[in-house]
């Protein structure tokens, strides 16, 4: 089975800074940017650069530093906004603009206040006008995931003949079910005139939990960009995590669709993201969480310790975790305790460990995880027990 590529569009920069309070600067910007080029990305959506002088400049900086992933500015579609992005990109070696407007109903007419005879003709001109600065145009179709099919297939066809290379199709709100999801991206591709001649992509928002499963659908339907964020980073619940789409693909070959993400890098990438954003990563998060690769229960420790494979669908070292980790708590069994003693150093005979264990066991119910220090302090005290 032939493999095909699936583009990684990151927005970390972008719709991940969205977050209320993790705002970065330009210098912050500069150093994710490079972690992200060394991580593998194929797009880096550096900013909005008409929203702010500071979001110009940093995607300008971003531009003349990047050498081998395309940056990307985003753009509404206003002519201002386009000739700021244009000016914001000049030092790009792969620049691309990233235009756009509302296609559901409810923003055609709650939002836009106008038809859709109008958003179509403004989406036109908003490509042609990004075309004429750029030769890579994406076009977003806003609150695509409440669109009526028909009509953005009306869009996309117009866009493409405009000159779009890309097609963004959005769930904005998080709304779609993945069946609905991948059942969008599946008409567009077989009913969208032209579709030879641009990429779908998907851009995925977390409000139901689904970001990342309507990502997979709407690659296994035809997208072959994935638009996504370090930590699922973005606004309200966030977006489809970069981690975690990443490694789906990688864990499923399967599916015949491969990244050029080095996946090493992602544990790193993701302490780095959160670090500069102050926004701490929840310790169960797929992937890169603190407990993604610990295991605290005596079935699941006895399980791990005998062969890594029975709790563990990949290897931490993968995404760049050095090892798997036996939590002791007061779940923990015998083996646990065997097997930690042993990495200190110390290995106890079967009577000695029952001893051991029961000590262990008592000093598990005071306390919420047993450390190094408690099992060192555990060892001298059955040392003086059985001395007397």
């Amino acid at each position: 089975m032939s493999v095909q590529k699936i583009q990684i569009f990151d927005t970390t920069l972008r719709d991940g800074e969205q977050v209320p309070g993790c705002k970065l600067n330009q210098a912050e910007k500069l150093v994710i940017a490079r972690q992200l080029e060394a991580l593998g990305v194929d797009v880096i959506e550096a900013g909005f650069p008409v929203s702010s002088p500071g979001d110009f400049a940093a995607v300008a900086a971003v531009a003349a530093q990047t050498k081998d992933a395309t940056v990307c500015g985003l753009t509404r579609a206003v002519e201002n906004d386009i000739r700021v992005a244009a000016e914001a990109l000049r030092g790009a070696r792969r620049p691309r603009i990233h235009t756009g407007i509302g296609t559901s109903d409810l923003h055609v007419q709650q939002k836009l206040r106008t038809t859709r005879e109008d958003v179509l003709a403004r989406a036109v001109a908003a490509v042609k006008l990004s075309k004429s600065f750029v030769e890579d145009v994406e076009f977003y179709a806003e609150d695509a995931g409440r669109t009526d099919n028909e009509f953005l297939a009306r869009v996309c066809e117009a866009v493409i003949a405009a000159g779009a290379t890309v097609l963004n199709i959005p769930d904005t709100t998080g709304y779609c079910l993945p069946h609905e999801y991948g059942a969008k991206i599946k008409y567009l591709y077989e009913n969208v005139k032209g579709i030879e001649r641009a990429i779908l992509s998907t851009h995925c928002h977390n409000d139901l939990g689904l970001a990342t499963a309507n990502s997979i659908a709407g690659v296994s339907n035809g997208a072959r960009q994935i638009e996504c964020t370090i930590n699922g980073v973005g606004e309200r619940a966030g977006n489809t995590a970069l981690e975690e789409v990443v490694m789906i693909l990688r864990q499923h070959p399967d599916l015949g669709l491969s990244t050029n993400v080095q996946t090493r890098r992602l544990a790193e990438t993701s302490a780095l993201v959160s670090h500069l954003m102050s926004m701490p990563v929840q310790a169960n998060k797929a992937i890169v969480g603190a407990n993604a690769f610990s295991h605290s229960s005596g079935i699941h420790q006895d399980g791990v310790i005998k062969c890594r494979e029975t709790y563990e669908i990949i290897d931490p070292k993968e995404v760049g975790v050095v090892d798997s980790s036996i939590v002791l708590t007061a779940r923990s069994g015998r083996a646990a305790l065997a097997y930690r003693l042993q990495k200190l150093g110390y290995d106890f005979e079967r009577p000695a460990l029952n001893t051991a264990y029961a000590s262990f066991l008592t000093l598990a119910d005071r306390k919420r995880e047993v450390g190094d220090e408690d099992l060192h302090a555990l060892v001298e005290q059955e040392k003086l027990v059985a001395a007397n």
